[in-house]
This record gives structure tokens, C-alpha cells and sequence, in this order.
């Protein structure tokens, strides 16, 4: 009889740690997409945790120093690291990118100072969320100026 108490007291514990475990995942996952997928599945991701990867179009950058808004288009770079280097690296991939009127794009929001490497053709990496009206509304905006790297994926240190 007491031993009985004590496993499903154990089993009680052990589902309950697994329910916290399995909510606090699914709260916090992000999906990593291209602005294509983005584009193609907005009904589906609309209102979800998004990280995404673009090229900033230069001439779309509006900034109110105001409000800090930040307002930037961005065009799809595939996501396959093999198809980059075959074209020529992550700075062509971005300039292809932005200067192709066919290529998916996409509308962010940003709120917070303007930073440096926002210029064309940056790699900007955003986590946000794809609001109902089609624009993204980024929480955080990491950018790259591919122009300062050499090589878009560095080689990896052999022991």
C-alpha cells in the first residue's frame, strides 16, 4: 500500500515535469525561414515566433528618429550554403538578391537605434513575428556586411 503511494506520487512528479518541459518548448521555438517560405506559408506562420534571413534593399530604409522606427525591405537569399558558394559567395548571393525585382521581398519593422551595417545589400538576420498585415515586426536585427568577410562560410579548424 505505501509503495504504491510513492510511484504514482513519482508518476504524478515525472508527468508533470515532462508537461513543463514540453510547454516552454513549444512557447519558445523558433522557425528559421527565407523570405520565400515566409511568403508562401504567411497563413499558417502569421502571429509565430519567426527568424528569418534577407538583403536589405538600400533605397527602401526609412528611419523616424522619433519613434526609432525603422521601415527596410528585404529580398529572399536562398538558404542552401552550397547554392551560395556556387554563385559566388554570400556577397553576390546579396547582391543578386536586391538587385532581382522577381525575387520575394519582404516589409520589416524594427524599433530601437539605427544600426551601423544597415545599408544595401547587408545580410540582415531578424526574430520577430508576421503580423496579419504582412509586414514583419522584428524584435531583433543582427546585420552582416558580407563586404567585410571573405569567404561566406569559414573553414573549419582541423585538429
Amino acid at each position: 500500500m505505501q509503495r504504491s503511494k510513492f510511484i504514482i506520487g513519482g508518476l504524478l512528479i515525472l508527468a508533470a515535469v515532462v508537461y513543463l518541459i514540453a510547454s516552454s518548448t513549444q512557447a519558445s521555438a523558433e522557425y528559421f525561414m527565407t523570405i520565400e517560405e515566409v511568403q508562401t506559408q504567411k497563413s499558417e506562420i502569421t502571429g509565430k515566433s519567426l527568424r528569418i534571413s534577407g538583403a536589405v534593399i538600400g533605397d527602401t530604409i526609412e528611419y523616424d528618429p522619433d519613434t526609432l522606427t525603422i521601415t527596410f525591405e528585404v529580398a529572399h537569399v536562398t538558404g542552401d550554403n552550397n547554392e551560395i558558394e556556387e554563385n559566388g559567395g554570400l556577397a553576390q548571393a546579396l547582391h543578386d538578391a536586391v538587385i532581382d525585382p522577381d525575387r520575394s521581398r519582404l516589409v520589416v519593422n524594427y524599433t530601437g537605434p539605427i544600426p551601423d551595417l544597415l545599408k544595401n545589400e547587408a545580410q540582415a538576420i531578424m526574430t520577430g513575428q508576421l503580423a496579419a498585415d504582412g509586414i514583419f515586426y522584428a524584435d531583433e536585427l543582427l546585420l552582416k556586411c558580407p563586404t567585410k568577410y571573405e569567404e561566406a562560410l569559414p573553414e573549419q579548424i582541423e585538429e
